[in-house]
Formats: C-alpha cells, sequence, structure tokens
C-alpha cells in the first residue's frame, strides 16, 4: 500500500554562539500577561547541542533579542526523547519569558508512544513555525559497503540480525522512518535510541552503529567529507544540496516522504497579545540572512506565518503522525 506521511513541505554553524542559560519554572499555568516582564527570554532546546533543534533556536536567538529588545538565550534540557524540556515549558510561567523550540516528535509523536504527564497539545501554545526539513539516509562506508537504497535492503536481508540503525531517540521521526523501512521491505535492523541526534551521529561516524537517519542540517558535512555515504532523502523530490542523491521513493519505496518539522512554543495560556509579540519577533529572525542561508543549506521549506497558522498545522499533524506511529509498528525501548 502506497505511504505517504505528510504532504511535502549546512553545515554546522560552528561559529554559533553557543549561548547557555537556565529558564524560570513555574507551578502550573497562571494568569497571562500581556507584556514581557523579564529580563532575558530562554528558549528552551529539549536535545544536546549539536542537533538542528538547538542549531535553529541559536540562529533565532539574536533576532528575536534585537526585536524584542531582551536578550534571548539558549538552554538546553535533553532527555526521554525531548520530553524533559518540553514539559518544563508546559510547566512555565505563561509570560512569555520561556519558549520551547520543538518539533514534531515532542508535539505530536511522543504523546502516542509515551505515558506523558501533560499533554504537549494541552501545555503548548503554538507562535510560530520555523523549519520543515527533509531526512537524509546514511551510513558509515567502513562498516556497511553498500552505495544504494536497494543494496542497503539486499545486505540487511542476507544478514539479518548483523546491523543496528541508530536515531535521537524512540518515537523521533529518524527512530520512525527506520521503523517504517523495516516493515515495508521486511528487513530487521535493532533500533539503538540516544538522546539526541547530535551523539547518535557521532556513534555512526565512529563506526558504534552503521545506519542512521538525520536532517540535512548535521549530516550534510560528514556526506562532504567521506565521514558517511548519503543513500537517499526522505524528500518528494531531489534537494538542491544534494543532487546526486535519489529519494527513497524513487528507490522502490511507495511515497516515502517524511519531514522534521520546528517551531516555537510558549506555555498554554500565554495571552493572545504575548503570542503575537512573540510571533513577531520570531518572523523578524527568519528574515535575517543568517538564518535565510542556515535554513536555505537545510533544504527547509514551508516556514513563518502567523501563530493561527502554525496552530492550523498542528492541528492537522497530530492525527497523521499518530497513523505513522501505528503503521510503523514503533515501540519504547
Amino acid at each position: 500500500m502506497p505511504f505517504k506521511l505528510f504532504k511535502p513541505q549546512l553545515k554546522t554553524l560552528a561559529a554559533a554562539t553557543l549561548l547557555m542559560g537556565t529558564a524560570l519554572i513555574g507551578a502550573s499555568p497562571a494568569s497571562a500577561q500581556s507584556d514581557l516582564n523579564c529580563s532575558n527570554v530562554t528558549i528552551i532546546s529539549p536535545y544536546p547541542p549539536g542537533g538542528t533543534t538547538d542549531i535553529l533556536a541559536r540562529l533565532l536567538a539574536p533576532g528575536m533579542s534585537q526585536h524584542l529588545g531582551v536578550n534571548v538565550i539558549v538552554d538546553n534540557k535533553p532527555g526521554a526523547s525531548s520530553n524533559i524540556g518540553t514539559e518544563f515549558v508546559g510547566r512555565a510561567k505563561p509570560d512569555g519569558c520561556t519558549l520551547l523550540l520543538g518539533n514534531n516528535t515532542g508535539v505530536v509523536i511522543n504523546r502516542n508512544l509515551y505515558d506523558l504527564r501533560l499533554d504537549p497539545l494541552e501545555s503548548l501554545a503554538p507562535v510560530a513555525k520555523v523549519g520543515a526539513v527533509p531526512l537524509v539516509l546514511y551510513v558509515n562506508p567502513e562498516k556497511i559497503q553498500v552505495t544504494t537504497p536497494q543494496q542497503l535492503i539486499e545486505e540487511l536481508k542476507a544478514n539479518p540480525e548483523k546491523y543496528s540503525f541508530a536515531s535521537g531517540g524512540s518515537g523521533s521521526p529518524q527512530h520512525l522512518a527506520g521503523e517504517l523501512i523495516k516493515q515495508s521491505k521486511n528487513v530487521e535492523m535493532l533500533h539503538v535510541p540516544y538522546r539526541g541526534q547530535g551523539p547518535a551521529m557521532t556513534d555512526v561516524i565512529a563506526g558504534h552503529v552503521p545506519i542512521a537517519f538525520e536532517t540535512t542540517t548535521v549530516v550534510l558535512p560528514h556526506v562532504e567529507s567521506g565521514a558517511v555515504r548519503a543513500l537517499a532523502t526522505t524528500s518528494a523530490k531531489r534537494i538542491k544540496i544534494l543532487p546526486n542523491v535519489p529519494t527513497l521513493t524513487e528507490s522502490g519505496f511507495d511515497n516515502f516522504v517524511i519531514e522534521n518539522w520546528y517551531g516555537v512554543f510558549a506555555p498554554a495560556n500565554t495571552s493572545p497579545e504575548t503570542i503575537k509579540k512573540l510571533n513577531s519577533a520570531v518572523n523578524a529572525a527568519m528574515k535575517t540572512p543568517e538564518v535565510v542561508n542556515a535554513l536555505e543549506k537545510m533544504a527547509s521549506s514551508d516556514v513563518a506565518g502567523s501563530a493561527d497558522d502554525f496552530k492550523k498545522f498542528i492541528a492537522q499533524e497530530a492525527p497523521i503522525w499518530t497513523d505513522v506511529v501505528k503503521k510503523s509498528g514503533a515501540k519504547i525501548d
């Protein structure tokens, strides 16, 4: 049966300033405020440094700071496939001072896999969508000597208990993509979850795990250096930054289109006035040359817009990913 996840929607920025801060946490969401009354706005990145979520947060912070007139800092709170940082923001005071740079994993996927104390769809308020990035299926060329997705499937079938694949956590699109390959081609790979995509990729490069999916953002410099080999992308059509790498769909996987999307969220009950102010700051940051150039290198699409646009998008995505989790057969490791 044809399977399409949803409609098609850089190098690592070594020079990005690694601003670290701490966010204030409150009890349950309290009364909303219309003005930002904080010396710092903190963006929580629910993953370790090095992955796309963290890169995007640090790219947006300077432009948002300039627009808001307050310091915008980034604080990493990784763990539990982004559930720790996501819940932290869901419990924060709804004053616009504590935000989340979240993605589809933490907001709409994990609720189908984990027994969460807070449902992100109820505890978070969408502010702005900031990216939609395809994945790259890649391998360590020393550990598995294949050059195409078809050869990978042949190798997996010939050695059903030999290979494993890495992801930044159970329930991530990178994990689900691997499970869908297993299911659609009836092959076996052991899933090895990490606390973020950065650590997962590090271990693939080191040869500890031979196979993984990763966003274009993070994997591109390692493809260019030869440390890893890109076999295919999950985009609907070939992307400009990897023109010689085929899509999985054209490689014999029916309508295999996956994108990892990202956005800024505030705690639920944040006032509409504050959400509008934050949305304006995010959209201003999205227009800076640094962010525009980075998103182009990520092969990102369908970004920016109003908070209402993002809210409607998430309402469409939630049932789609519920179906993806069921079809993938994904389980928490």
